[in-house]
């Protein structure tokens, strides 16, 4: 602990440019603190010397955070360096502080209303109002819209006309969103509750009406500190300039490279434009970087400098192993080129709670989590199991009702027509909302399951029906839900922010993954995309595995051709950067470009075709995915192996007792073998 009499020892520790952002503690300040160049340390130092020095008194200062795990984090550091009456807090929760203190002097008495915890009950019960497929809209994407609105201050009229300016993607027809919110505002009001944004709404109202009120919050606090200032939106910037009021002492720390909530409402121009709407603003740039390894900082930076801008972070690590770059044929040959990295990382020493995979989307997690299952790699998902989200319970409880009587291959099918007719479901539709689009690929992802199962030998002569299906489900939400108590993280990239790992990789960066393709053409959306790689990228200390695959089922169950991330090519794989790459064997069929890349034993080609031919058409009939036959690497080991009986066929690698049960005659009949 720091001696609060010697504000010196305060200091100890930082580098240079911590120093002088310790050091700056009056007047208007920007820290641009680059990723693990160590923010949090800062923001606390440079509290804690103020205090120490006397420049501010410790009731004085508000130091407010993004979330209310951080605030604690903040307090116990201030508690560390010996200042135990620093106030933490988000915007949200000393905004209700001060709701709660004026509130009943403002209403004759009467208490402030309970706050709203989520806006999807109401919103649920509006959206399934909604005419036609409408009503299938998530409610977490009507929410996000109404978000949206209330951040900027917007009433439901004035709704339409600044979403028509601002070219929103909203997830109604805009006559129809602005309806929504009209209806959420009403219902909000007859039940007596104020939601999180009309929590900001209401104190920013009160302070711009109320000199009195204003004059009263301003005398108690009158030193501000805002972490993730990037992150920040039109309604949280007000109130902080109504909470400082005169007072020059405000300091924000962010970086514009990780702003990654755009779709809130935040921007990072409150940041950028800080010094100019602040004269007098030192501005401190933390570069140094603590965190990673020069090798990742080299993809980091490289990936920013393709943006034009000029700014990098310098590592202080030793060097390390070079990022890699995997192109994989199909996803279950890079889900084994996954597995066999882990255990290589865990072979060598690595703990598995030192190692996480990181995605652009919830659905992507499902195929990791059950191929480190099978690998009994213990592995746990941060912010919520797949088997937990929403929509795919209300899928399972959809074929509970439904009950359909399909088995085997039309099986998937039916499950299709399930989920079309109770939850809205059209592979081919164009989504706007992201949790739309979240809930199009958790729901891909179930009837891959299905058409996986479709293989399996059941109880039926038919095939498995519903029932074996959900009793799929239950075993692998058993699966998942064994795993919770530690072991590799699987985790978005959105969820892994503020957190590093030894080990990271990323996976699936393709076209339409990464970046996502709603994002299009537009640069902004493209920028966003990319910020996000960034973010994941910065996770890493010292291994770093990026990977793509030629070929992957789309969220309609289609499988199609992928290519790599644009973003691959700003990173420098591909090039001369020396970053050493690796192609799999395709295991799937492909285009004649993918083809080329599997190697098939001369004087096999034509037996190998034929097998292509058959599955093809075997595909055709059945209604299901070529790889569901069989992947081209199981048609590979088979040409290689050369089998003349079912019993040799059944000890190809691949091949397992269902697919020898099922296909194992026409297989041998292909071969020219009786």
């Amino acid at each position: 602990m720091a001696d609060q009499r010697d504000p010196g020892r305060i200091l100890d520790g930082l580098n240079d440019a911590q120093r002088r952002a310790a050091l700056a503690v009056s007047g208007p300040v920007a820290i641009l603190a680059g990723a693990g160049t160590g923010k949090t340390r800062v923001i606390s130092r440079r509290a804690a010397y103020a205090i120490a020095t006397g420049i501010v008194p410790a009731g004085d200062v508000l130091l407010v955070t993004f979330t209310d795990k951080a605030a604690a984090e903040m307090g116990e550091r201030l508690r560390d360096l010996g200042q135990p009456g620093v106030t933490a807090r988000t915007f949200h929760a000393h905004a209700l502080s001060q709701l709660r203190h004026f509130w009943p002097d403002r209403h004759a008495g009467a208490p402030p209303p309970e706050i709203l915890e989520s806006k999807f009950p109401i919103v649920g019960r509006i959206a399934r109002a909604l005419p036609g497929g409408y009503r299938f809209t998530p409610a977490r994407d009507l929410a996000a819209e109404i978000e949206w609105a209330k951040n900027r201050r917007l009433s439901p009229t004035a709704y339409g006309p600044a979403a028509t300016a601002a070219g929103r993607d909203a997830p109604l027809p805009i006559e129809l969103m602005t309806r929504v919110f009209a209806d959420y505002e009403r219902a909000k009001a007859r039940a007596g509750r104020i939601d999180f944004e009309d929590m900001l709404g209401a104190t920013v109202d009160l302070l711009e009406s109320d000199a009195e009120a204003a004059a009263i919050v301003r005398a108690r606090k009158r030193w501000f500190s805002v972490d993730e200032y990037q992150d920040t939106n039109p309604l949280q910037d007000r109130l902080l300039s109504l909470w400082a009021g005169s007072s020059p002492d405000v300091c924000v720390v962010g970086d514009e490279d990780q702003t990654i909530y755009s779709f809130t409402g935040a921007s990072s121009s409150y940041l950028l434009d800080f010094a100019g709407t602040h004269p007098g603003t030192q501005v401190v740039e933390l570069t140094e970087n603590y965190r990673s390894s020069p090798e990742i900082l080299g993809l980091a930076n490289r990936l920013i400098a393709s943006t034009g801008r000029t700014r990098a972070l310098t590592a202080t690590r030793p060097s390390g192993p070079p990022p890699t770059r995997s192109a994989y044929a199909d996803p279950q040959a890079e889900l084994a080129g996954l597995v066999h990295s882990i255990r290589t990382r865990i072979g060598d020493g690595l703990a598995p709670t030192e190692i996480a995979v990181l995605v652009r989307l919830n659905a992507q997690l499902p195929p990791i989590e059950a191929a480190l299952t099978t690998a009994a790699i213990p592995y746990m998902v941060r912010g919520g199991r797949f088997y937990e989200r929403q929509d795919v319970r209300a899928a399972i409880r959809a074929i509970q009702r439904a009950k359909p009587a399909a088995t085997g291959r039309d099986l998937p099918a039916a499950l299709q027509a399930v989920f079309r007719a109770t939850l809205g479901y059209d592979p081919d539709a164009v989504r706007n909302g992201p949790e739309e689009r979240e809930r199009a690929a958790d729901l891909g992802v179930l009837l891959a399951i299905a058409a996986e199962l479709a293989l399996q030998p059941g109880a039926a002569e038919a095939g498995p029906g519903a029932a074996e299906f959900l009793a799929e489900l239950a075993r692998r939400d058993a699966a998942e839900r064994a795993n919770t108590a530690g072991g590799v993280t699987l985790s978005t990239i959105h969820r892994a922010k503020g957190l590093e790992w030894d080990a990271v990789f990323l996976p699936g960066l393709e076209e339409g993954t990464l970046p996502v393709g709603q994002a299009g053409g537009d640069p902004a959306a493209i920028g966003e995309e990319r910020r996000l790689l960034y973010v994941g990228i910065t996770r890493a200390r010292r291994y770093l595995a990026i990977s793509w695959a030629a070929r992957r089922d789309g969220a309609n169950g289609r499988e199609g051709s992928r290519r790599p991330s644009r973003f691959l090519a700003e990173l420098g794989f591909g090039s001369d950067h020396g970053r050493p790459t690796r192609t799999v064997p395709s295991s799937t069929p492909g285009p004649r470009a993918a083809r080329e890349r599997v190697s098939v034993p001369p004087g096999a080609e034509g037996a190998f075709e034929a097998l292509r031919a058959w599955r093809s058409a075997r595909a055709g009939g059945d209604g299901v995915p070529a790889y569901v036959i069989a992947h081209d690497a199981t048609l590979l080991a088979v040409v290689e192996a050369r089998p003349a009986s079912l019993a040799e066929l059944g000890r190809v690698r691949g091949m397992g007792p269902a697919r020898l049960e099922r296909y194992g005659a026409e297989i041998l009949a292909v071969l020219g073998k009786p």
